[in-house]
């Protein structure tokens, strides 16, 4: 992930817990779609932005042809220590960047990558502009985004259960970033603003997410992302209240497990 600045968002233990629930719970999924679409437009040389734990490049390191050079970059160097670790099929180079300020020449790269990290950069323009600037021309920008949080059945269900914990004062990291970015004219509006001058190309996309136990999608979600922070700011144990009342709304929604919930996403395609 990225942002304009580092913070203690992706420190600590949440780059551990985000590789152990979130990837397999939502991310995965994604990546071999995301991943596939990148072996189709066989590339020579890839740059992944917002890379987070190395779900996306764990797939392009095994799907891409072996001479195909794969750069993934993060803002947040615990959450590239992770992917470091988690470890790739085939080497590749990890680089800490900021997707908004890329240390990358003009015109070094085919296609540039992005998994849910968009909704992340405070300047989105900015970011599509610095991608386009290292693409080479006819090189595309492929990334995804969350669609509207009604359309995503766990990260629902935990936000609502936030709502009822914190009815005063409820935590909105979820509605406001990683569901927070899923107009498609104000998509298409930032990366015309980044220089893309072509129509986008808007693909929906819909997966279902698997758990063993409700418990394992309100760890996932309050304590493996940011909405971690939001909450503890609330007070001493409002993490564990928060998590138990996740695990209880979501056992009321799906029963006791294994359990099944719809998600939805968008496939953003721009040409340089």
């Amino acid at each position: 992930m990225d942002s304009a600045r580092h913070d203690s968002r992706f420190d600590g233990s949440v780059p551990q817990l985000y590789e152990q629930y979130m990837v397999p719970l939502i991310f995965e999924p994604y990546a071999a779609v995301l991943a596939a679409r990148v072996v189709a437009r066989a590339p020579t040389r890839v740059l992944e932005v917002a890379a987070g734990t190395g779900v996306l490049t764990r797939r392009l390191a095994r799907d891409l042809p072996a001479h195909v050079s794969i750069v993934a970059t993060d803002l947040h160097r615990p959450m590239l220590d992770q992917a470091a670790a988690t470890g790739t099929p085939r080497p590749v180079e990890w680089a800490q960047a900021d997707a908004q300020h890329l240390p990358f020449p003009d015109a070094t790269f085919d296609l540039v990558v992005c998994q849910f990290g968009v909704m992340f950069f405070p300047d989105r323009a900015r970011a599509f502009a610095e991608a386009r600037r290292v693409l080479r021309p006819g090189g595309q920008l492929l990334f995804s985004v969350w669609d509207r949080l009604e359309r995503n059945e766990f990260a629902h269900e935990v936000q609502q259960a936030m709502n009822d914990v914190f009815p005063e004062d409820p935590p909105q990291f979820m509605a406001r970033v990683p569901h927070g970015y899923h107009d498609l004219a104000i998509i298409a509006r930032d990366l015309a603003g980044g220089g893309f001058e072509r129509e986008p190309e808007f693909v929906t996309v819909s997966e279902s997410s698997h758990a063993d136990s409700p418990r394992w999608p309100a760890v996932a979600f309050c304590q493996g992302t940011p909405l971690r922070g939001e909450i503890e700011a609330r007070g001493p144990g409002c993490l564990v209240e928060a998590t138990d009342a996740a695990t209880a709304a979501l056992t009321r929604r799906f029963g006791p497990g294994p359990l099944q919930g719809w998600m939805q996403a968008v496939l953003v395609s721009a040409t340089r």
